[in-house]
């Protein structure tokens, strides 16, 4: 049986409840203090640096919002916190496999213009789109300002890079003719079908169709250009091979996450170690191990250079192989042809020529 509280009406008991439990959720958003030193500094050195108006840098960065929810996000990223079997399974999935299939036949003209003149294959640059936000259709839901703006502030780790993204959105937004405060993004500032950050966007992104603009958020020329354009410009070799499966009677495992980026080996040095793969470069080829955790076991790659080129568009090992799996998908299914990632997973394979 309830209680009768006389002296205090249910009314403000259920208020004090809720205002106690509210103490302990992290804030949804709150408005970015222009006056603060750290920001008074930054709108001093745009200034400075690029020629914009304090007033407006500060008025604009007035209204921005830092959100906890980009804070949760980037603590957490996918990469550092599943296993390779689990991560594999967001981006290589039937259901992204036929839309990526679709997508080629959709721009097949402009893929195929853009593979010949680039020598990054279609279904690289297809890939790419199709992990990043599944072939456009999921960019993002934060404004960009306000991504960067929380992470530039609010984000001590990593506070210095994101507030030269910051500073790389208002020049970029002033260069593009780009409407700044509308633009929406990841909740690491990336932007458009490709996923570009403003530095990367004012590096690497190009006019693909001759317009005189260069438009990352709808124009696909202008889109599937820059993502060839940053393959090359990281030094995309035409032809090459990407990565192979290698098999081993020894153990290479390494913790999750913690694969390096480097190709601190040789086809050969691998070879030497008990690797067993087949590749068609030299002893000598730049190459490296990728040790990961399977569904049934370990699983062990070689990376050759085209690999270490796609982790320049993403630090990780682990997106690197899913771009390189969900392509080599996609070249499967447009040929009836089995997957390379697929094919005898755990039969030998000839050794590597040494």
């Amino acid at each position: 049986m309830t209680r009768n509280l006389p002296h205090r009406p249910r009314r403000m008991i259920a208020a004090a409840v809720l205002s106690t439990f509210a103490a302990f959720l992290p804030a949804v958003a709150s408005a970015l203090d222009a006056d603060r030193a750290d920001v008074r500094a930054f709108i001093a050195d745009l200034a400075a640096e690029h020629g914009f108006d304090k007033d407006y840098l500060r008025t604009t960065l007035g209204q921005t919002q830092t959100h906890q929810a980009i804070l949760d996000a980037i603590s957490r990223p996918a990469e550092r916190t599943r296993p390779w079997h689990e991560y594999r399974e967001i981006f290589v999935t039937p259901k992204r496999i036929d839309a990526g299939v679709a997508f080629l036949a959709e721009h097949a003209d402009r893929l195929a213009r853009i593979a010949e003149r680039t020598g990054v294959p279609a279904e690289i640059i297809t890939a790419i789109v199709g992990v990043e936000t599944f072939y456009g259709r999921i960019t993002g839901r934060y404004r960009v300002i306000d991504a960067l703006a929380t992470l530039g502030f609010d984000y001590p780790p990593r506070a210095t890079f994101f507030r030269g993204q910051l500073e790389e959105l208002f020049v970029l937004a002033r260069e593009e003719q780009l409407e700044l405060t509308e633009l929406v993004g990841s909740y690491a500032g990336a932007m458009g079908p490709p996923q570009f950050i403003p530095s990367s966007y004012r590096a690497y992104a190009v006019d693909g169709d001759g317009d005189g603009r260069r438009d990352l958020l709808g124009n696909w020329d202008d889109i599937l250009m820059s993502v060839a354009n940053y393959f090359v410009r990281n030094g995309w070799q035409a032809g090459e091979p990407v990565t192979v499966r290698s098999d081993t009677d020894q153990d290479f495992a390494v913790p999750t996450g913690e694969n390096s980026l480097k190709l601190s080996e040789t086809v050969g040095s691998l070879a030497k170690r008990g690797l067993h793969f087949d590749s068609p470069l030299d002893a000598a080829a730049p190459a490296q191990l990728i040790s990961l955790e399977g569904k049934t076991g370990h699983e062990y790659w070689i990376g050759f250079h085209n690999f270490y080129v796609i982790t320049r568009y993403n630090r990780s090992t682990m997106y690197a192989l899913a771009v390189f799996q969900l392509a080599d998908a996609l070249a499967a299914a447009r040929t009836d042809a089995p997957a390379v990632a697929e094919k005898n997973p755990g039969a030998k394979r000839p050794r590597a020529r040494s």
